[in-house]
């Protein structure tokens, strides 16, 4: 059980200090009374507006007294922070002491979830074992405490973000990346957004349970919603060491970041911030949150100040180029015979969660890409400084709004922040694991 659980309509930042204090102190308590090696693992920069950077910085003062304190952001195959990344992040946090995670060769093996436990857990869509490659100075290094901070929210592969995502993903090695994500796209992102236990979840729980149960960790779980004025605010603090812990947080975030419609969307505008999103990578988000709400034949639009590139890496980078966000089917089929799919196969599955299937219409409005670009990738283009003028975003709330000349369209301001459905799309869904 958590050994905090703490929710209200707005917890502010002088609560949420009380409240990195009470962990503190349930750390020294349950782990380790006097740490002098510290590990903290927040998420990157992609979750700024979660906050989890402020609380980090708490953490790293209330510690560096006491203990040598390091971080290593989660950041998975993202693109690493700069220094000044870092500093909006993390604020005062010693750059020195702030580690990039080597998804490459700087990991080590520490074991498998077997391809028996990957079909039974997938019902026998994935067939295929899944090495556990975690960062190397995480496994290696003597630690006396780590502190897991992570906001919470509806995602992708795993149902809701953070956990031991930061682990298995946020910290994991190429191969593990592959097998994990080409599992979760095998199943079909549809069947994992939003629920509690997803396949490749039930496999990091096992994993974590069976090869991490050593090390002196807990979890820092931040749920955000908005408030009555729009604003995302934090409203739920769940801390502890186990999976109850998880899903106390995930079942708030189903309750308060999951907007149910009646009806699907025909017109959807979404913007992602220029100082979080650079790539479609992450900035697909936009797609993969409110894809269950879109109406057949209907019109998503992007606005992406920040967006640069397609890939984090430049080997994804050139396999989206390549390949675009074809068809889901077809995408799986050319996987079966194209080498460089194989070989990225967590680009494979990023490109089948993006697709639409032809179901509807992607405009994006990117801050630094060209039409041509926008279009090779079988997207629209538009351009940002028109679209911007069109729907006048500042300032505007989620919810319906209407453009000047009578476009009526519904506004997510932070996609990121949720998951928009039809409770028919969300009654379609494939159950693979009973929910918690």
């Amino acid at each position: 059980m958590p050994w905090i659980s703490e929710t209200a309509k707005k917890i502010s930042w002088d609560r949420i200090e009380e409240l990195v204090d009470a962990t503190l102190a349930e750390a020294r308590a349950r782990i380790c009374a006097a740490p002098k090696r510290v590990l903290l693992l927040p998420p990157d920069i992609t979750r700024m507006h979660s906050g989890s950077g402020r609380i980090t910085e708490m953490l790293y003062h209330r510690l560096a007294d006491e203990a040598e304190v390091h971080l290593i952001p989660t950041l998975g195959q993202h693109v690493p922070h700069t220094p000044h990344e870092n500093r909006q992040m993390f604020g005062s946090v010693p750059e020195e002491r702030i580690h990039v995670h080597d998804w490459r060769d700087g990991c080590v093996k520490i074991g498998e979830v077997s391809a028996d436990v990957v079909r039974e857990t997938s019902g026998g869509v994935a067939d295929w074992a899944m090495p556990l490659w975690l960062n190397r100075m995480l496994i290696e290094e003597s630690w006396d405490l780590i502190i897991n901070v992570g906001h919470v929210v509806p995602h992708e592969v795993l149902g809701f973000a953070n956990h031991n995502k930061n682990y298995f993903i946020g910290l994991a090695g190429r191969e593990l990346l592959n097998t994990s994500h080409m599992m979760a796209a095998t199943c079909g992102i549809e069947n994992n957004l939003g629920c509690l236990i997803t396949p490749v979840r039930e496999c990091f729980n096992r994993a974590e349970e069976q090869y991490l149960s050593h090390l002196p960790d807990l979890y820092v779980q931040l749920v955000l919603a908005r408030d009555d004025e729009g604003e995302l605010v934090h409203t739920g603090v769940h801390v502890g060491d186990d999976l109850e812990t998880y899903l106390a947080a995930a079942r708030q975030s189903r309750d308060e970041n999951i907007t149910i419609f009646d009806e699907p969307l025909e017109r959807v505008v979404c913007v992602m911030q220029g100082d979080e999103f650079f790539s479609t990578w992450v900035a697909n988000k936009a797609i993969y949150r409110t894809r269950m709400a879109m109406a057949d034949g209907g019109q998503l639009t992007i606005i992406a100040p920040g967006l640069k590139r397609f890939g984090e890496q430049d080997e994804i980078d050139d396999l989206i180029r390549k390949y675009g966000y074809i068809e889901r089917e077809r995408i799986l089929e050319l996987y079966k015979t194209n080498e460089d799919m194989q070989r990225a196969a967590n680009g494979t599955a990023h490109l089948m969660n993006g697709t639409t299937d032809g179901r509807f219409q992607v405009t994006y409005a990117p801050g630094h890409l060209g039409r041509e670009e926008i279009e090779g990738i079988h997207f629209q283009y538009a351009d940002i400084n028109e679209t911007l003028a069109r729907y006048q975003i500042e300032g505007r709330r989620e919810g319906w709004n209407e453009t000047a000349d009578g476009e009526r369209f519904f506004y997510i301001p932070t996609p990121s922040a949720g998951l928009w459905a039809t409770q028919a799309k969300l009654d379609q869904r494939v159950d693979f694991a009973a929910e918690a």
